[in-house]
């Protein structure tokens, strides 16, 4: 979309700072690097408040009962295999070129860095969850899907994808992928820290019993590590879908914008829907099937739940790739020259 000056003017005519602009004077390039410098300090500023938030929340205790600890240790590795295998798969369909080491860290260790955000504004509106009736379900789908979706697809946007080796649209379901598996390991960390008994402390509290309690809290950590291993695979999950479209956006510049508010939507309703329904479904099935332990119902929840989703999120990885393998087949085949009839060939009828 051009001004009318510029529409309908003579290309020979000079429109600089009338219908036009690129950079001739000092003031010029003064406003460039101006911009440019904010724009580097504004994303530097980003990560350091990341960082901040981030040793904040571990120097709550976190960090210090990691260190002393690696029976911990031992469970958050477990609970975070899941999601990293599932992120590991989704990295293998990218069927363009491979994502560099250095990117994929980046996105990681950003990824962990910005959780600390969504913690932040989870607790500052945590209130909507005193709501009667449906005060959990607004909670979840008006801030827990749509702040952490947003915080994840961050640490892609802000570094990845601004690369030029972020050259397809698979990549972003890649890098998406990666942040999801960041922000399951540090949310892992926090929960499995803040919701068990470690070895140490329970000698501190009893001298007397020490093994019986010791192995409660090991069939304890064994519940924990089965519930947050289960549950990080969703992260992987929404957030590739949320990459996806961020992919998408990248090649279509001009209405990238929709593009990109269309997979947070669909990210943020997987994820919103999830936490709705965790607690609600495998309750009423123990009413339904008593017998069975509730933790077993939450674990087949949780399988059929994601296992649908990654189904969905297959069928679009796959559909790129059959589209990716036929250009290219299209693209290698020769084709048949066809020479030209003289009037010395025979007529063909």
């Amino acid at each position: 979309m051009n001004d009318p000056v510029e529409e309908r003017a003579d290309e020979s005519r000079d429109l600089y700072d009338i219908a036009s602009w690129e950079p001739r004077t000092g003031l010029d390039r003064l406003a460039i690097n101006t911009y440019r410098g904010a724009l580097k300090a504004g994303r530097a500023s980003l990560v350091a408040l990341g960082l901040l938030v981030l040793v904040l929340i571990l120097g709550g205790g976190a960090g210090a009962l990691i260190i002393d600890n690696p029976f911990i240790l031992g469970l958050i590795g477990l609970s975070v295999i899941p999601a990293g295998l599932l992120a590991l798969y989704v990295y293998r369909t990218d069927i363009t070129t491979d994502e560099p080491a250095t990117l994929l860290a980046a996105t990681f260790v950003l990824s962990i860095l910005f959780a600390g955000f969504a913690a932040f504004v989870n607790t500052a509106l945590g209130f909507i969850q005193l709501l009667p009736l449906v005060g959990f379900v607004l909670f979840y789908f008006l801030v827990v899907g749509p702040i952490e979706e947003t915080v994840k697809l961050l640490a892609v946007r802000l570094y990845a994808f601004r690369d030029d080796r972020f050259d397809s649209v698979i990549d972003g379901a890649v890098y998406g992928a990666v942040a999801g598996l960041g922000f399951a390991t540090i949310e892992n960390v926090l929960y499995i820290t803040q919701n068990i008994e470690t070895p140490a402390m329970i000698l501190a509290q009893s001298a007397g019993g020490f093994a019986s309690q010791f192995f409660e809290t090991i069939d304890a950590g064994g519940q924990i590590t089965a519930v947050r291993g289960l549950a990080g695979p969703g992260h992987v999950i929404y957030s590739a879908f949320a990459g996806y479209y961020l992919g998408l956006a990248k090649f279509n510049p001009d209405d990238a914008g929709p593009i990109v508010v269309k997979g947070l939507l669909i990210a943020a309703f997987i994820h919103a829907t999830y936490n709705s329904l965790v607690g609600v479904v495998p309750v009423l099935v123990s009413l339904i099937v008593p017998g069975v332990p509730v933790l077993v119902l939450f674990l087949g929840f949780v399988v059929v739940y994601d296992g649908l989703f990654l189904y969905i999120l297959y069928r679009k990885l796959q559909r790129y790739r059959a589209a990716y393998k036929d250009v290219h087949v299209e693209a290698d085949s020769p084709r048949e020259l066809v020479s030209e009839r003289t009037e010395f060939d025979p007529e063909t009828r």
